[in-house]
């Protein structure tokens, strides 16, 4: 067994398009919820999303034929990988292209795409819509993109679990380099799926929070809650095996040490409302991790703001700790971001990965009801300083998957 570790991070959010502006926002609990501007939402119930804003696609590409031939959820994958693999100076080392993998998910793929050229077809025809609508549409070209452009040659595979995509994608790409089959790893996941198609049928599924007031949009654990808020971007993590990363030199971000994955096998859209699926994927990562009682943890939980989800995902928090849960600085930074589907794991976990390394943990902004179902320390409001050896991140995803990855705070005296 090898250990993995963390080498590079890169966002795309609608709180920031850098790590840098990424964390300053959630150490400040900016939030990034706002009115819709992506389209006419007029004949909406929703009227609040979380969109990315400034994002220049020209930086992360060489041609403006690349950016027209993929679709925005890919152009949010290549700018987030871009910059993960720029810190860790990956490519400037003796790398084994063959031992280097991307896994790299997406809840829903290239729906734009879908959507325009559907409206192409019956507009004008079948012999307008465009050659290029298959590879921009279909969900595992985000992760062939990264792959071709970084000439990446190893393990490569894309996961589709909903809003437990990019947290799977890092807990597989852990264990494949772990059991010895890459050495490096991009990992993360993307999602463009802002428009009236979308936002419609997640109104109608009644998953949406229909306030018109960005500050109470999102509201995880407060007893107001009532839905969540569509986000979008990406977010990737150079993993990488420790010697590896060791004999290179790489600035060594944190420890990957624990996965957990599983199925509720209950129902296509609602949690098991006894967190069964979520307490044995966050057990599985904590045990995995060796997590005891005298460890310092933070858990950046799914979070959602939809009444089930949070009241569960307590109870999955409790049954696994027992009364060390209220000792347990847990928070949701969908608060800020709002749900980031495909992608949102792989934002969390990278919030994870700075709150170890800072000693920082992000609030759950907007809290200011308490609900004697959610009775944990969600970090309301204020980020609090603390030392941290662990942190914990979970996602939930419709049909029931289950997703939690564990990271420990890297000593190199170890």
């Amino acid at each position: 067994m090898f250990r993995v570790v963390v080498t590079g991070l890169g966002v795309i959010t609608p709180v920031g398009n850098d790590i840098e502006t990424f964390w300053d926002s959630l150490k400040n609990g900016k939030c990034g919820i706002g009115k819709i501007e992506r389209f006419d939402a007029s004949r909406l119930k929703v009227s609040l999303d979380a969109e990315v804003k400034d994002f220049e696609p020209k930086k992360y590409y060489e041609t403006v034929q690349e950016i027209r031939k993929s679709d925005l959820f890919m152009q949010y994958a290549m700018g987030a990988a871009r910059q993960a693999v720029e810190q860790s100076g990956i490519l400037e080392s003796d790398l084994d292209k063959e031992r280097f993998g991307v896994y790299v998910g997406t809840g829903i793929g290239g729906i734009n795409t879908t959507i325009k050229e559907n409206n192409k077809l019956n507009d004008k025809g079948p012999d307008f819509v465009s050659p290029f609508f298959v590879p921009m549409m279909i969900s595992n070209m985000a992760a062939g993109a990264i792959s071709i452009k970084f000439e990446a040659k190893g393990p490569t595979l894309p996961v589709v679990t909903a809003c437990a995509t990019s947290t799977h994608t890092i807990g597989e790409a852990f264990r494949a380099i772990k059991h010895g089959y890459a050495d490096v790893i991009i990992a993360g996941g993307a999602e463009a799926s802002i428009n009236e198609l979308s936002m419609a049928g997640f109104v109608n599924c009644q998953a949406l929070n229909l306030s018109d007031n960005p500050e109470e949009g999102s509201l995880p654990f407060d007893k107001r809650r009532g839905g969540f808020v569509m986000g979008e971007g990406a977010g990737m993590l150079i993993l990488e095996e420790y010697e590896h990363a060791k004999k290179r030199g790489a600035v060594i971000l944190a420890e990957v040490t624990g996965y957990g994955n599983t199925s509720d096998a209950y129902h296509i859209t609602a949690p098991d409302p006894e967190g069964a699926g979520a307490c044995r994927a966050i057990k599985a990562a904590a045990t995995e991790s060796g997590i005891k009682d005298k460890d310092h943890l933070y858990i950046n939980a799914h979070g959602t703001g939809t009444h089930l989800n949070d009241a569960m995902e307590t109870k999955a928090i409790k049954k696994v700790f027992g009364e060390k849960a209220y000792d347990i600085h847990i928070s949701s930074t969908k608060s800020m971001t709002g749900h980031m589907m495909g992608a949102t794991g792989a934002v969390e976990a990278i919030a994870s990965v700075l709150a170890l390394k800072n000693g920082v943990v992000p609030p759950t902004i907007n809290y200011r009801e308490k609900d004697e179902e959610c009775d944990l320390n969600y970090t309301p409001n204020t980020a609090v300083e603390t030392d941290l050896d662990y942190a914990l991140s979970t996602s939930l995803g419709f049909g029931g998957h289950n997703a939690c990855i564990a990271f420990k705070k890297y000593d190199r005296n170890e």
